[in-house]
């Protein structure tokens, strides 16, 4: 029976109707609603214009539930707190990308190496050498 479900599930696939997403999120769908109106949690739209949910989106009303109501925190500040995960996740991103082209770099024969300062000022260093021991590239 299980033959026709998909392996894995895009958790960026918008499927579930405010009634089920609020369901899932154990909130009522007119908070769902509300959270939209004040661009919290934006759902995609359906042809029809209804509402549909994501996985990712059912998560982050569950955050939102969390950050309300375990922690305290009004909706203003639930949506600063969104805003600044989201910067950092951009920015652990930037990071992972950039540490792959600094390797990929390093590695290619010829490459040259830097530093920069905190001021801006970038310092060439040495060309990238083969890192075979001198033992073993001299004869010795």
């Amino acid at each position: 029976m299980t033959e026709h479900l998909p392996a894995t599930m895009d958790v960026d696939a918008p499927v579930f109707t405010v009634t089920v997403a609020a369901r899932l999120a154990d909130m009522h769908p007119q908070t769902l609603r509300g959270y939209d109106r004040l661009g919290l949690v934006v759902p995609q739209r359906s042809r029809g214009r209804g509402r549909r949910y994501s996985l990712r989106d059912i998560a982050k009303l569950r955050h939102i539930q969390h950050l309300s109501q375990d922690e305290g925190i009004n909706l203003e500040g639930i949506r600063r707190i969104l805003d600044l995960e989201a910067q950092l996740d951009d920015a652990q991103q930037q990071v992972t990308h950039l540490l792959g082209l600094v390797a990929e770099r390093a590695t290619t024969p010829g490459a040259r190496l830097f530093t920069a300062a905190s001021t801006g000022q970038v310092h060439l260093g040495r060309t990238y050498r083969s890192r075979t021991p001198r033992a073993l590239t001299s004869g010795r």
